[in-house]
């Protein structure tokens, strides 16, 4: 076959584009929890995996989050998505919050990739009204990010994680635990804002530390991180322990038993 002028213009073209992102089936998760196969919420963070996802890694440095980085993009069902991290591999971004009818039980969406203007397949995504997971360090089985109300530390062994202020709570002290996809909230929220006024979750979730029910005083958004919860609760009493199961129930789901706090 001749290779002409013309398609080699075209060739250079193609060339510069990237190649095309891959949406891997099943790579939208829980950006808390990261457990695959598990639906996901609106609202709620979600990591996205995949390949030519981005040409470079790159954080996002706006808030509210922009829905472009890297000239790197996401939609759901042709909406948006704000984005915090894009990189070859992965993008950690927001689930819109108009993805889903509030009434329904469950919803189908296609995520779709853009990178510097080349498009992935379309791949189907199961979202469902709540689906909690905890945020830890390491991410889905490790500490919690559950801090002490008293002085912001982390409510784990003291030197447990390098660089980070930590002790065991006390029965009885007021914890904020960091979470994700608590579900519809009493006020609306507009995709990838913080937020500044207080909304709280239409569903309180359960909260078992090591088993016991734990007395949750508010479910909402944290005010300055878009797309993250808020659990505060006061330590039951419970035997001490170094690594304490931390587990959200809610919308039929129980979070992983593999995310721990440290009681004295």
């Amino acid at each position: 076959m001749r290779f002409t002028k013309f398609s080699f213009v075209v060739s250079l073209l193609l060339g510069s584009l990237g190649a095309q992102p891959t949406v891997f089936n099943g790579g939208v998760i829980n950006g808390a929890s990261f457990i695959p196969g598990q639906s996901v919420a609106p609202g709620s963070l979600v990591a996205i995996y995949g390949s030519n996802l981005s040409s470079a890694t790159v954080p996002g440095d706006t808030v509210p989050l922009s829905d472009t980085i890297n000239n790197t993009s996401v939609t759901f069902n042709g909406i948006p998505a704000p984005l915090l991290f894009v990189s070859s591999g992965q993008i950690n971004a927001q689930m819109p919050w108009e993805t889903m009818n509030p009434n329904a039980n469950s919803a189908t969406v296609n995520v779709v990739v853009t990178n510097g203007g080349q498009q992935s397949q379309p791949v189907a995504v199961q979202l469902v009204p709540i689906a909690p997971g905890i945020y830890s360090i390491p991410t889905g089985a490790g500490y919690a990010v559950a801090v002490n109300n008293a002085d912001s530390s982390l409510a784990a062994p003291a030197g447990a994680i390098p660089g980070i202020f930590s002790h065991p709570a006390n029965v009885g002290d007021a914890i904020i635990l960091y979470a994700n996809g608590l579900g519809p909230l009493d006020l609306p929220d507009g995709d990838g804002q913080p937020s500044p006024v207080v909304r709280r979750t239409l569903t309180t979730p359960t909260l078992l530390l090591g088993g016991v029910q734990c007395n949750v005083f508010f479910s909402g958004l944290a005010p300055q991180f878009p797309g993250v919860n808020q659990v505060n609760f006061f330590v039951p009493q419970v035997s001490a322990g170094n690594s304490l199961p931390l587990q959200l129930q809610a919308g039929g789901i129980t979070s992983t038993d593999q995310v721990v706090m440290a009681v004295q």
